[in-house]
């Protein structure tokens, strides 16, 4: 084990990330980079904060919609021959949302960056905004959210979300409802790429084999494609205290059953390390967690069980999920409700903490193997305002965490007893 953590921080030492900054128009904007010239290639990530789903006040689905329509090329050349010309020169550029950021990527060749930024100047500057554009994007995603209709485990989740978080934003499906997307219009995406692909939001990632001193110059003259826009700070949601069951009724051979609650925890809360290690205990590390033991390997109702902690900026919560026969649906049911009881009544026990402490470090040099995955770690890390570096302190936490105080912290949590069900049965 400590051969491996020395090879880890080894690595992290001779490829790191860093944090560089342009200044342009007034801001200081935040560019994460890695040197990698194991490769010839380029990758570079316009991320724009608080510009994802969370952003759909007036119409769900409308960022990831303006996304799709950002994937259409530009209004010079139309779609196809965008993509013609990107394909010629192996560049690929892509648009797409998560859900408190719009991210726009260009990976390429490290001989063909300056034309891989060029092309995507000329994408910023003259996005294929018009009606005939519009009009495909809304018949596909049309035709994919009607294709999803009898995806039970997305009915499911969707429902769930709507208990969870009624009334805001992330209540409602990040693809949108049929209603919704019908309604969405060219000034909506003009509105929403003006609002939010702005430079005051953005933070630049970029990595490969890549002079920072040059890219600095032409990353920030694509920079000055954009407006420079206004920030704002982003809405933290709760979830609601008070457990509520919705059972939707579909011709389906199989009970979809989705579960979650509040959790008590902000994003830059020093004690995640430990959710991290509960969680993974209670049903996120599969054969072995309490879930997947007492209900498929015990009981046998379900072919896998799991729940995990979902905490960021805009909201903090436990969710989980399972598929069970019909007629297993109550037992099902009660044994979730039972197995979380007693995981925050009673903790975990000193062998279940030993083996996921041997699982989190062991596996920690397949999380931070690509040069991609490293960037992201660091991204998050800029992002939630921490050190750089603080995933490696998380795993030496970790290391030390000793079975009382983790037992203590789980008691502490009695707010994920309070669970809503999402159900999807016949």
């Amino acid at each position: 084990m400590k051969f491996i953590l020395t090879l880890l921080i080894l690595g992290q030492i001779l490829m790191a990330a860093t944090i560089e900054y342009i200044e342009t128009n007034g801001l200081k904007i935040p560019l994460i980079y890695e040197n990698d010239k194991r490769l010839p290639l380029v990758t570079m990530q316009f991320t724009f904060t608080n510009s994802g789903s969370i952003s759909d006040t007036t119409k769900a689905g409308l960022a990831k919609f303006s996304a799709k329509v950002m994937n259409e090329g530009t209004k010079k050349l139309g779609s196809t021959a965008f993509a013609s010309q990107l394909e010629s020169k192996a560049i690929h550029i892509s648009s797409s949302t998560g859900t408190e950021t719009f991210v726009m990527e260009v990976g390429c060749l490290k001989e063909e960056f300056s034309e891989g930024l060029k092309q995507f100047e000329a994408l910023l500057r003259d996005p294929n905004l018009s009606e005939d554009t519009v009009s495909k994007v809304k018949t596909m995603t049309l035709g994919g959210l009607k294709a999803k209709e009898n995806n039970f485990d997305y009915t499911a989740s969707n429902e769930l979300k709507s208990i969870l978080f009624s009334g805001s934003p992330l209540g409602q499906p990040s693809s949108g409802t049929l209603e919704s997307v019908e309604s969405i219009n060219l000034n909506d995406v003009k509105s929403f790429i003006n609002a939010h692909l702005s430079s005051s939001r953005l933070i630049v990632v970029l990595g490969g084999d890549v002079d920072i001193s040059d890219a600095k110059v032409k990353i920030e003259k694509v920079i000055s494609a954009l407006p420079k826009g206004t920030t704002e700070k982003l809405k933290n949601y709760t979830v609601t205290s008070t457990p509520q069951e919705s059972v939707l009724k579909r011709e389906t051979e199989q009970a979809y059953v989705y579960f979650g609650s509040p959790y008590d925890m902000k994003d830059d809360d020093e004690d995640y390390y430990k959710a991290r290690v509960a969680t993974f205990i209670l049903g996120t590390g599969g054969f072995g967690s309490r879930l997947m033991e007492e209900i498929r390997v015990k009981r046998g109702l379900a072919y896998s069980a799991y729940a995990r902690v979902h905490v960021s900026k805009s909201s903090s919560y436990f969710s989980g999920y399972l598929q069970t026969k019909l007629e297993s649906l109550e037992e099902a049911q009660k044994t979730v409700n039972a197995v979380i009881a007693k995981f925050v009544k009673k903790g975990v026990t000193e062998e279940e903490l030993e083996q996921t402490k041997k699982f989190i470090l062991g596996s920690e040099p397949l999380r931070v193997e690509t040069m991609s995955q490293r960037l992201n770690r660091t991204f998050m890390e800029f992002y939630k305002g921490k050190k750089l570096g603080s995933s490696a302190l998380e795993l030496e936490k970790i290391k030390n965490l000793k079975l009382e105080d983790l037992n203590a912290f789980i008691k502490e949590h009695k707010e994920i007893n309070e669970l809503s069900y999402a159900i999807v049965t016949k």
